[in-house]
Parts: structure tokens; C-alpha cells; sequence
């Protein structure tokens, strides 16, 4: 077991039983947090922001929480559904002109945001590198062919979603994703959430340490089908140390290079959770938030190479709703109890060699709670 820090109401104390004995057994460092209602029940960090163990994770440690970043992309389509400035059932055509070439003038917003849009790889950029030219990929998906008739199948799309969300945000709002999160949902709420990290906040940065046996070239592998296959990709493959890189941190790449902690997490999600406040600021309406748990797709990800429901910008998996990111963060939110769990470390697991349960029992322990 390890010593932790923060907030944890009594209640929740296997909560705090997990964060420890994970610290002890699987992490280096790592955080947990628990809204309830909008405010924080549970907010704990532990361990190390090192690899070398010798400098601590503290209150405001950010580390780099990959996929996970996509609920806050997510999030920021639904702030704008919500003001009537986005309609999920538009096309994206409507508000990218030039996104209706190779027969993509009927996929809609709606489309996007549950992974049924037929766009699942980026067709150009071969190195990381070309990821940071935003105009250029977007360029290539405004030309791109879908694999699939939109809505009529589902397939992960991991990189694409960010650039696909973040350029109708864009053309409706003149911003960048990142910059609309940071006006829009992170200063209102006064989350420590950030997708593009200025200079000032490198030095709070616990950098991504491979899965054991693994290096910093170290990159996620294709899921594996039922029938043991893999699917065929030729695309960017992102390394460890392209996620630990300067560049990476500078960029928005709003699908995977989100950096925060499990309070920042938690308490942006909790709005969805808790019909739209947290905080005691509103960001949506309470039927604003519905779509994030409404299924819109459930069948076999093309991706993914399982069974999945989408709901508009998020799995759902029971009655909870949410994602996690390569390496082991995730959050979770569940609207009927009004509660979100996030969990966020440095330490990552490779699933294809060892079972990363940990956010999992965060989650478990965190409804053991409510009684």
C-alpha cells in the first residue's frame, strides 16, 4: 500500500484503498477523482511523476491522457448543439462546403461523433509530424472516400474524430477546438484541462513511462478480431516518446493529445452527468446533455474488431457513458447517479500482455459509495 493525497469523503474510502494499492502493485503516479452532483467527493494523487521515481506527483501534475482527450472534443460539439449553433442531424457539408466531395455531401455531424462516418484512417500523413498541420489533414479528409455508407456501420475513428469534430468547430466558431475548449468549458469551470499545452505548463508534465518491457518506441498495435486477424493499417503510428515530445504538447490534435488530471477530468464530464452544471456552472440545458448517452449505434466496431454502442461522442457501456485513452486513463460518467469517475497516470499497460484493470476498479469502488 501507498500513501495518497487529497480529498475523500468517508464513504468513498475504497476509493482510496484502490488509488493505494494500484500505486503499490501497477502505477508510478496517478490520480482519481469522483463528482457526485457536480462536486467532488474524491480527489487523490499519489506516487511519482518520474520514471526514476524521484520527483513526486503532486496536486496540479498533468499528464498526458491520449484517447480520453475525446470526451472533451465531444463535449465541445455538444456546448455548440446546445446554443443552436450545431445540428447534430445536419450534414457537415453545411458547415465545411468542401467536406460534400467524394460523395460525403449526406454524412452527418451526427455521423462523426459516433464513429459511423466512414473515415476511420487519415489517407495522407505518414510520420507524427504531419499531424501538426491542421490544414493539410483536414484538407485530406474534406477529399476523402468513406469506407462504408455513413451510419450504416461503425469503425473506432481515432485520430479522425479530433480532426473532423475540430474543423466544424472551427467553421462555425473561428477558433480552434482547443482554444473554444479553453474559453468555453475549461475557464468557466476553472479545469486544469488543456488540448495544446503552453511552455509555462511543461513543467507540471509527468511524462508517459512505456509498459513494462517496453520502450519509448512503443506504439499501439491494431486490435486483434475474434479470429485472431488484425486490421490492415499503414498509417501514422504514434510512439511514447512522440506523446512525451515538446512538439506533441504544442500541437492540437483534439482526438489524442488532451493533458490534465483526474479532477480536470472528472469535474468537465461531471456536467454531462449532472444535467449540464458542475460547480454551479451551467454549461448545456439538461436535454443538451442526452445525446451523450443516447445509443446510436450498437454492432460489430469495424475498428475496434468487437461489439460496441456509440452514443453522440462517447461509449456507452451499461448505464454509464465515456472513454479511455492508450496506456490506461479513462472516465466514466453515469447520468442516472449523477457521478463521474476519472481515472489518470503516467504508468502505462500494453493489454495485449497484461489485464490493466485499474480505472475499472476505481470505478467499482467509487458505486460501492453510493450505497
Amino acid at each position: 500500500m501507498t500513501d495518497v493525497k487529497g480529498l475523500c469523503e468517508p464513504r468513498f474510502a475504497a476509493v482510496e484503498a484502490a488509488l493505494a494499492a494500484s500505486l503499490g502493485k501497477d502505477d508510478a503516479g496517478a490520480s482519481v477523482a469522483v463528482y457526485l452532483d457536480g462536486e467532488p467527493v474524491v480527489d487523490l494523487w499519489g506516487g511519482y511523476a518520474d520514471a526514476d521515481r524521484t520527483v513526486g506527483w503532486e496536486r496540479d501534475t498533468l499528464a498526458g491522457v491520449n484517447s480520453t482527450t475525446k470526451n472533451m472534443t465531444a463535449l465541445c460539439a455538444l456546448v455548440l448543439a446546445d446554443q443552436g449553433r450545431l445540428d447534430l442531424s445536419a450534414p457537415v457539408a453545411a458547415y465545411w462546403p468542401e467536406f460534400a466531395a467524394a460523395g460525403k455531401e449526406r454524412l452527418l455531424v451526427r455521423h462523426v461523433l459516433s464513429h459511423t462516418a466512414g473515415l476511420p484512417d487519415l489517407s495522407g500523413p505518414s510520420a507524427v509530424e504531419d499531424l501538426y498541420d491542421w490544414q493539410s489533414v483536414t484538407a485530406g479528409l474534406a477529399a476523402q472516400t468513406p469506407e462504408w455508407e455513413p451510419g450504416t456501420a461503425a469503425g473506432y475513428h481515432g485520430l479522425t474524430f479530433g480532426f473532423l469534430i475540430g474543423e466544424i468547430v472551427r467553421r462555425i466558431t473561428g477558433r480552434s477546438l482547443g482554444d473554444f475548449f479553453a474559453e468555453e468549458v475549461a475557464k468557466p469551470l476553472g479545469a486544469d484541462f488543456h488540448i495544446g499545452l503552453c511552455a509555462a505548463d511543461d513543467r507540471r508534465v509527468a511524462p508517459l513511462i512505456p509498459p513494462p518491457s517496453r520502450t519509448d518506441e512503443y506504439t499501439a498495435d491494431a486490435p486483434t478480431g475474434p479470429d485472431g486477424t488484425r486490421r490492415e493499417y499503414d498509417g501514422v503510428a504514434i510512439r511514447v516518446r512522440d506523446a512525451n515530445s515538446v512538439a506533441w504538447r504544442r500541437a492540437q490534435i483534439p482526438a489524442v493529445n488532451g493533458f490534465g488530471n483526474a479532477r480536470s477530468v472528472a469535474l468537465v464530464q461531471s456536467v454531462l452527468a449532472n444535467r449540464g452544471t458542475a460547480g454551479g456552472v451551467r454549461l448545456l440545458s439538461p436535454q443538451g446533455c442526452e445525446p451523450a448517452w443516447q445509443e446510436v449505434f450498437r454492432g460489430e466496431d469495424r475498428v475496434l474488431r468487437t461489439s460496441m454502442s456509440w452514443t453522440v461522442g462517447f461509449g456507452k457501456f451499461g448505464n454509464m457513458f465515456g472513454w479511455g485513452g492508450w496506456g490506461g486513463s479513462l472516465v466514466a460518467s453515469d447520468p442516472d447517479a449523477r457521478m463521474t469517475v476519472a481515472y489518470v497516470m503516467n504508468q502505462m499497460i500494453d493489454r495485449e500482455q497484461q489485464e490493466d484493470s485499474r480505472g475499472m476498479e476505481m470505478i467499482m469502488a467509487a458505486y460501492g459509495g453510493l450505497g
